[in-house]
C-alpha cells in the first residue's frame, strides 16, 4: 500500500476502493450484490462498489431486507431506493413475512436475512454478495465471544467470505474502521440513516460497542481487536485442516449417518475429536448451532464407555471397532414436505413429481414393505430415517431401501463442508 493509501494522508479514497482487492484478487465478479440497509457501513460499500464497476466492469445491484420489526424499516429501504437511483443502481427490496418470533431475535433475523437474499441472488443470477461489516463489527464479536467464554471458533470472528446457499458472501471492508467509512461518506456528501436498535441495550452486541469505548484507554481498540481475531481465524484454519485430513482417514457416511473407525477417532486430539463429533451432529441433524461444551463432553463420554446416547436430534450407536451418528426416528416423526422441496432441511428427492405426493421418514412399518432392504448395505436404523415418497398412507418409493420406481434421494452438501461451517 502506497503512502497515498493511506487513510489521513489525502488518499482515502485510493485505500477505501483497494481494500476489496484483497477478497477479488483472483477474479472480479460479472454481477454483485450489495445488501444495503441504510446504515453508513453498507452505504459506504454500496457507493464504493458502483464507482468500482466502473473501473473493474460488471454490474452493481443492491438489496434491502425489510424484517417487518420496526415501523421506521420500510422508510429505510425507501430510502436506500432513492440513493440507488441516483448513481444508477437496481435496487429490490425483500420483506420478511414472519409470525410470532421467540428465542433470539437477532441470530433468527440474520438467518431471513441470508436465505431471502440469497434466495433472490440466485433467481437473478448472481454469485457474489457483498455485506458492510466493518472492524467495528469484528471487535464487537470478539468482545462477545469472550462473554460466552468462547474457544478459538467463537474468538475468530466473522468470516471475510464463504459460500452458502448456491451464493459466495463477502465482508471486504472487516479489517476497516467504522471511521473511515464514515469519513468517506461525509466527504461526499451521502447521506445514511441510524438504526435505533443500536443504542437498545437489551442486545449484546450494542452493550459489547459500549465496552469498546471503555477499553480504548487500555489501548484496546476495534482495530486491534480485529486483527487479534484474523490471527485466531489462521490459527483455527490449521485445525480445521487437520479435522479434515482425519476425517478423511477415520469417517465414511452411509445413508445420511456417518461412521467412524473407533480406534481412529481415539488417536485424534482432543480439538480434532471434538470437531468431528460437533461437525457429524450437526450434518445429521441439519442444527444451525453447535451442542454446549457440557453436552458435547457427555456425548464424548457415552462413546468412550460403548453405550447408547441422543443429542441434537441424533443418536449414537456403538460396537468394537466403530461408532455411528445417524437421525433420532423421533427427531423426524410427522416431518412432511412436497417432494420438491428439501427434506429434514438436507435431502432432495428427484423423481415424478405428482400433486399429492410428500416425502416423510421411512419408518418402521415402510421399511417392512422394502423386501430387499438388506441388500442395501445399509442398517436399519438409518434407513428407517431415510426419505421415502408417500401418497397419503401408500409407500411410493423408498430410494435408499431398495425401492426407487424412478426416484433418487441424495444429501445437497457433504459430511466436510460442516467441518469448514463457522
Amino acid at each position: 500500500m502506497t503512502e497515498a493509501e493511506r487513510p489521513g494522508s489525502g488518499g482515502e479514497d485510493a485505500f477505501l476502493l483497494h481494500v476489496p482487492e484483497r477478497t477479488y484478487r483472483d477474479e472480479w465478479p460479472a454481477r454483485i450484490a450489495v445488501a444495503v440497509s441504510g446504515g453508513s457501513d453498507s452505504m459506504a460499500v454500496l457507493h464504493l462498489f458502483s464507482r468500482l464497476a466502473g473501473h473493474r466492469g460488471g454490474t452493481v445491484q443492491a438489496v434491502t431486507v425489510d424484517h417487518r420489526l420496526r415501523r421506521e424499516a420500510a422508510e429505510e429501504a425507501r430510502f436506500v431506493a432513492r440513493a440507488c437511483d441516483r448513481i444508477g443502481v437496481s435496487h429490490e427490496t425483500l420483506v420478511w413475512e414472519h409470525g410470532e418470533i421467540t428465542g433470539n431475535l437477532q441470530d433468527q433475523a440474520r438467518r431471513a436475512r441470508h436465505a431471502l437474499i440469497a434466495g433472490w441472488a440466485r433467481q437473478n443470477g448472481i454469485g457474489d454478495v457483498v455485506l458492510g461489516h466493518t472492524a467495528d463489527d469484528q471487535a464487537e464479536t470478539f468482545l462477545m465471544g469472550l462473554a460466552r467464554e468462547a474457544g478459538i471458533d467463537g474468538l475468530s470472528g466473522m468470516r471475510r467470505s464463504w459460500q452458502e446457499g448456491g451464493v459466495r458472501w463477502a465482508r471486504p471492508y472487516l479489517q476497516t474502521p467504522r471511521r473511515d467509512l464514515r469519513a468517506y461518506l461525509t466527504r461526499h456528501g451521502i447521506g445514511w440513516v441510524e438504526d435505533p436498535s443500536n443504542a437498545d441495550e437489551r442486545f449484546l452486541r450494542v452493550r459489547a460497542r459500549h465496552a469498546l469505548v471503555a477499553l480504548a484507554p487500555l489501548g484496546i481498540t476495534a482495530e486491534g481487536l480485529a486483527r487479534a481475531a484474523s490471527n485466531l481465524a489462521l490459527a483455527r484454519a490449521d485445525l480445521v485442516d487437520l479435522a479434515l485430513s482425519t476425517a478423511a482417514a477415520t469417517a465414511r457416511t452411509e445413508a445420511g449417518g456417518v461412521i467412524f473407525d473407533l480406534a481412529g477417532w481415539k488417536r485424534a486430539g482432543n480439538d480434532t475429536r471434538r470437531r468431528l463429533l460437533i461437525a457429524a451432529l450437526r450434518w445429521v441433524g441439519s442444527a444451525p448451532h453447535a451442542p454446549r461444551a457440557e453436552q458435547i463432553a457427555r456425548f464424548e463420554a457415552a462413546i468412550r464407555q460403548g453405550r447408547a446416547a441422543t443429542l441434537a436430534g441424533c443418536r449414537l450407536r456403538t460396537g468394537d471397532a466403530a461408532f455411528s451418528i445417524i437421525r433420532e426416528p423421533s427427531a423426524v416423526a410427522g416431518l412432511a414436505t412436497p417432494t420438491g422441496a428439501l427434506w429434514d432441511s438436507r435431502w432432495r428427492l428427484d423423481g415424478p413429481h405428482e400433486p399429492g405426493l410428500t416425502v416423510r421418514a421411512l419408518g418402521a412399518e415402510g421399511l417392512r414393505a422394502c423386501k430387499a432392504w438388506p441388500a442395501t448395505g445399509h442398517g436399519r436404523p438409518a434407513l428407517v430415517v431415510s426419505p421415502a415418497v408417500w401418497r397419503g398412507d401408500a409407500l411410493v418409493a423408498a430410494p435408499l431401501a431398495g425401492i426407487a420406481n424412478g426416484w433418487t434421494a441424495e444429501i445437497v452438501t457433504d459430511f466436510p463442508s460442516a467441518l469448514l461451517t463457522h
